[in-house]
């Protein structure tokens, strides 16, 4: 009795909190969102589903720690392993910091095709939970060092961060508009190459912008599209910062 007591015990240290979402990631990774269930994650752990439950009350919130995990592992620390406060100030200007953050959470989920669309999920339905406060926080800092003016401190922040998870979720969209798996090189090319031509079969006399930049869709990259797009933000910010 006493053998088995201490192999339960052993069982219980080794089955976190942290290992569980840590399998729900590589389970969400593989399959997808719809393979997230309890007892995909019990076979994977070699567990019950009732050690599953003591540990994580529901699948929605096995997500939202999923997601939170990753967001976590993206963006710089709030802070410093010893306890004070961590800034990006010092390892560069806001504007590097934002675009670093940025790309943090665009690669993310680049890496892991369901991130996307629980950001989306976490911003417009639970901004009260873990992942939005964390990536808004994570921007907010940087605006508020680029001297913009405190009442305009939420309205700029909200607009870098819907931009940056907007265009995140783009990226991460398959052609089919699943996003259940990255696309190859190949797909990628194939699919501006069908877009590219038909925009070059549409009347010229009714699209003659479309016509002019077909070959720059087709040979644009998504990651300094992305960052185009960063660029033009803070430009405006730049521009609208009081002087003096």
């Amino acid at each position: 009795m006493v053998t088995q007591t201490r192999q339960s015990q052993r069982r219980r240290q080794v089955l976190s909190r942290e290992r569980i979402v840590e399998a729900a990631v590589e389970l969400l990774d593989a399959e997808g969102e719809k393979a997230l269930t309890v007892r995909a994650l019990a076979e994977r752990l070699s567990t019950g589903s009732g050690a599953i439950y003591h540990h994580v009350g529901n699948m929605g919130e096995l997500l939202q720690a999923a997601t939170a995990t990753v967001v976590a592992g993206a963006l710089p620390p709030l802070r410093t392993p010893a306890g004070s406060p961590q800034t990006c100030e010092s390892t560069g200007s806001p504007e590097e910091a934002i675009r670093a953050a940025a790309l943090g959470l665009f690669d993310a989920a680049a890496e892991h095709p369901w991130l996307a669309g629980q950001l989306a999920v976490q911003l417009t339905r639970s901004p009260w939970g873990t992942v939005t406060p964390r990536v808004f926080e994570s921007i907010g800092r940087q605006v508020r060092a680029l001297g913009v003016p405190r009442q305009d401190w939420f309205t700029t922040t909200s607009t870098l961060v819907h931009y940056i998870l907007g265009a995140t979720a783009q990226n991460a969209q398959t052609p089919d508009g699943t996003g259940a798996a990255p696309e190859s090189a190949e797909e990628r090319a194939d699919f501006l190459d069908t877009a590219s031509r038909a925009w070059q079969g549409l009347d010229p006399d009714d699209y003659p912008f479309l016509h002019d930049i077909a070959d720059q869709m087709r040979e644009h990259e998504d990651r300094e599209q992305f960052l185009t797009g960063i660029a033009l933000i803070l430009a405006g910010i730049t521009a609208g910062r009081p002087t003096g």
